[in-house]
């Protein structure tokens, strides 16, 4: 099947092994009960497998609220998904850290439930590992139960079954600069962060709000390359109706993907070329 037949939000590629692995929120039931995830294979990022399901999530009672926000990230050899989840016994919205030896699932609950605080309404918690080697998870405290959004990120334990330490608060969406009060109700989102490194090593962040009610990806950069030290906010990347995105290696080309309109029952992975010029980075 072609990207544009692809019903997706969020979408998350991993590159491993000459293919490309796309994951994703259902998008047909966004919002309700979708009972798991895909993941679709390609080795061109245009011709893509049949979806093939990698995660039953009413086989683990994960499937009574949301099923969000997928990703896979490779760590000592395995492969660990992280995403969003609410359930019955507390409708909360929070980030469970999955299990698998290979990209294409089965995966299985891995972390000792979640890895964001279960009083907290939590979404779209991402992998970090940094420079010497200590995992952490990034996620939103979102909008919906402090009404300003904050990113936020906790240390885990080597093996990432658990949170080893207090939330840092590390902004909210108010302070950055580039958020706009989004709904009737006028609340800063904040959703979807994701990590990466530049040619010249330098840490950067990418996350996505509403700038004049248009869903919009936006990108920080930390000082020293240190995750929590001083951080800049920088021009905004997309702010014409795309967002919830990540970076990836494609050979010698970089691409963000997000998913694009932002319109339920319309939504489509989507692939843009990026330049990495070390101190910043541009689109097209």
């Amino acid at each position: 099947m072609k990207t544009c037949e692809i019903h997706i939000r969020d979408p998350f590629v991993l590159a491993e092994n000459g293919k490309y692995y796309l994951y994703g929120t259902r998008a047909g039931n966004w919002g309700t009960k979708t009972s798991g995830f895909d993941v679709y294979v390609s080795i061109d990022l245009e011709n893509w497998s049949e979806p093939k399901p990698c995660f039953d999530s009413a086989a683990y009672g994960l499937n009574d609220g949301c099923n969000w926000a997928p990703e896979v990230h490779k760590y000592k050899g395995e492969y660990y998904m992280f995403a969003t989840f609410s359930e019955k016994s507390n409708c909360n919205k929070k980030t469970y850290i999955l299990k698998s030896s290979s990209p294409e699932g089965p995966f299985a609950p891995h972390s000792k439930g979640a890895v964001t605080p279960t009083e907290w309404e939590c979404l779209d918690g991402t992998f970090y590992l940094s420079e010497d080697n200590k995992p952490f998870v990034v996620f939103s405290h979102e909008h919906t139960q402090i009404i300003d959004g904050t990113i936020c990120y906790a240390p885990l334990s080597d093996d990432l079954t658990e949170r080893i330490g207090e939330p840092q608060v590390l902004f909210s969406a108010s302070s950055s600069g580039c958020s706009d009060p989004y709904g009737n109700e006028k609340h800063y989102v904040t959703d979807g962060p994701f990590l990466f490194r530049s040619k010249s090593n330098q840490l950067f962040m990418i996350w996505s709000t509403f700038i004049k009610n248009q869903y919009s990806e936006c990108i920080v950069k930390f000082a020293g390359g240190k995750l929590g030290g001083k951080l800049t906010h920088l021009t905004p990347l997309i702010n014409n109706d795309g967002g919830h995105g990540m970076i990836f290696n494609a050979g010698e080309k970089i691409y963000l993907t997000l998913h694009r309109p932002n319109t339920p029952g319309k939504e489509r992975p989507v692939f843009i070329e990026i330049n990495d010029q070390g101190d910043s980075f541009t689109v097209g």
